[in-house]
């Protein structure tokens, strides 16, 4: 990843509660909790174009420093983008860079090497785009050895960029019992697979569970205009945890893929397949 400091990682693997295990074991959910899913067809990844923007923004500042075009930058960094009436407003980045580089520099180079053309690259009109680079002014110190604590996931990052609700549950990190992770895998399949069989032009599943019970207590569906396709959504898809593994074969080992740029809009991860529905 490119940091230097020595990093000292502690593993403490335990059992589950018996308490939790009895009703896991038998097929339930892995806790309670309401679950959430969406797509739209504003973008091909059929995801909102901010959060598809914002994930091209940080993986070109990877790509920038990893192939040596940009020297200065250093591993630490984000990205954020406000949009409005459907085109981006505002982009900002926050990168970490070496002590002897000017912020103009950096603004500047940013600006040219990764924020314009990709603007240019998905059709949006530069004029009058706001471009913020490092706020605060200086990004030197950066990783673990500058901001510590453990919060868990981004949710929103690893999602919909907080354009729709989420169940409140970190992805990374739980294996696939944990309907925090499976049930929003399978919502999300479901949502793609409406919205690219043109049922939809948006469409936002929920589903609900009790701990320890296999059939959620609600599944829903509605369009955007809040029209309901529950009943397609009941046909075509089982959201029961047993059987949300199966279908996606979530015991397999393809979770790397999602350590970075968020859990969604990836063709070749199992809950962006596109079926007849």
């Amino acid at each position: 990843l490119g940091y230097e400091e020595n990093l000292r990682v502690i593993t403490n693997v335990v059992e589950q509660s018996p308490d939790i295990a009895q009703g896991v074991d038998v097929g339930g959910a892995g806790d309670q909790g309401i679950m959430y899913g969406f797509a739209t067809n504003e973008t091909p990844e059929f995801l909102p174009k901010g959060i598809v923007l914002v994930h091209e923004l940080t993986k070109g500042l990877q790509n920038l420093r990893v192939t040596g075009k940009i020297k200065w930058l250093k591993p630490d960094g984000k990205a954020q983008i406000t949009m409005k009436d459907g085109h981006v407003k505002t982009v900002l980045i926050s990168t970490q860079h070496d002590a002897k580089i000017s912020q103009d520099e950096i603004k500047e180079a940013l600006k040219n090497e990764l924020v314009l053309p990709l603007l240019s690259a998905r059709g949006e009109v530069n004029e009058g785009v706001e471009i913020l680079v490092n706020p605060t002014g200086i990004f030197v110190k950066g990783g673990f050895e500058a901001d510590t604590g453990l919060t868990g996931r981004k949710i929103m990052v690893d999602t919909y960029g907080g354009l729709i609700a989420h169940g409140g549950g970190c992805f990374s990190g739980k294996d696939a019992t944990k309907v925090d992770r499976s049930a929003a895998y399978m919502a999300r399949f479901a949502a793609k697979n409406l919205v690219a069989n043109g049922l939809a032009k948006e469409c936002m599943v929920s589903v609900a569970y009790a701990i320890g019970k296999a059939e959620p207590l609600m599944v829903s569906a509605k369009n955007e205009n809040g029209g309901d396709l529950g009943d397609v959504v009941n046909k075509n898809f089982n959201f029961q945890p047993g059987e949300i593994i199966r279908r996606l074969g979530l015991k397999q080992p393809i979770y790397l893929k999602t350590a970075a740029y968020g859990h969604f809009g990836k063709p070749d991860l199992p809950w962006e397949k596109i079926e007849k529905v």
